[in-house]
């Protein structure tokens, strides 16, 4: 019998989600950094979008680009929050197997595109500095919404077969999640069926994706920076590098913690409990949450823009 309940199948299979094991009393003191850094990052974001949607002169294709990286951080946000902030304030720990699957698909979908946001705006820095003056007619708007829906499509194709792969699978050990949300790697570890496959296609998907597009973003910045030190006067060129930081810093703030990630789910088996679930949350909220910081603080234009928000708000009251 108990095997009979221990052998589940996915329709009516049921997770558990985890906090931060170890530190199940001080949830409710855990939940307010992680509280700040949502409503950081959905307040900034959102504001991201609304200057960029609402001011003229923000109609180019940086900021475009921009916005959709924006876009991405809200939807990463959202796809997370209510168990994440379920778990440390309410302690609503269950999570219904296609619902995770779910979460899943769309936490790895923005995570996908976020990466490919990433590199369409590396190209967007190397077409801008190496070929200034045909810049608005390689970037038409038609292409920027071409380069948008490709985005879409590629995660889309990539991640349904991990999702279709995973409702094949049956689930005989426990259901306890290490995460408060769903993670491919997280729930595949817990069937008790042959994973080859899904391990396989989930290494391709990392490798198709944040693999090649941190490539193709280092091989971006060589010919930037090839094309920025064949300029002659060293005041254009420091103002070429100057609009490069806010994207190396994007870059920066999304890879480290990826990768973190990645190295402490195969190699950290040793390390307490709560480390892989710190590094988690560390990589789901700190880019959504320091993009719109990065770009309001070293974008002139778009901190122009946000206090004439704040300018015309204050007219008003």
């Amino acid at each position: 019998m108990s095997s009979f309940f221990n052998n589940t199948s996915p329709p009516s299979l049921t997770f558990f989600l985890t906090g931060v094991p170890g530190l199940e009393a001080a949830h409710a003191w855990i939940s307010i950094p992680f509280c700040c850094l949502y409503i950081t990052a959905l307040s900034g974001n959102g504001m991201i979008l609304f200057v960029i949607i609402t001011e003229p002169s923000l109609h180019e294709p940086m900021y475009y680009f921009l916005s959709m990286l924006s876009s991405t951080d809200m939807g990463l946000c959202i796809s997370t929050l209510f168990t994440v902030l379920g778990v440390f304030w309410f302690n609503v720990r269950e999570i219904s197997f296609n619902v995770c699957l779910t979460q899943m698909f769309f936490n790895h979908l923005f995570t996908v595109m976020e990466s490919s946001v990433l590199l369409a705006m590396a190209f967007d820095r190397f077409v801008a500095i190496s070929n200034p003056l045909r810049y608005a007619t390689i970037l038409t708007n038609s292409r920027i919404i071409q380069i948008g829906v490709a985005i879409v499509t590629r995660g889309t194709i990539i991640l349904i077969p991990l999702v279709l792969l995973l409702k094949c699978l049956s689930f005989c050990r426990t259901h306890v999640l290490h995460h408060s949300y769903c993670f491919h790697p997280d729930v595949m570890k817990l069937s008790c069926s042959d994973t080859k496959v899904n391990s396989a296609l989930g290494l391709t998907a990392v490798i198709s994706t944040a693999g090649v597009d941190s490539i193709f973003i280092i091989l971006s910045y060589i010919l930037i920076i090839s094309s920025i030190l064949s300029i002659a006067s060293p005041k254009e060129r420091k103002k070429a590098f100057s609009t490069c930081i806010s994207h190396v810093t994007a870059v920066a703030i999304f890879y480290i913690p990826l990768i973190s990630l990645s190295f402490v789910h195969r190699f950290g088996k040793r390390a307490p409990p709560y480390v892989p679930t710190l590094v988690a949350n560390v990589y789901l909220l700190i880019p959504p949450a320091m993009n719109p910081i990065v770009y309001s603080i070293k974008t002139k234009q778009i901190r122009k823009a946000i206090l004439k928000v704040f300018h015309c708000k204050g007219e008003w009251i």
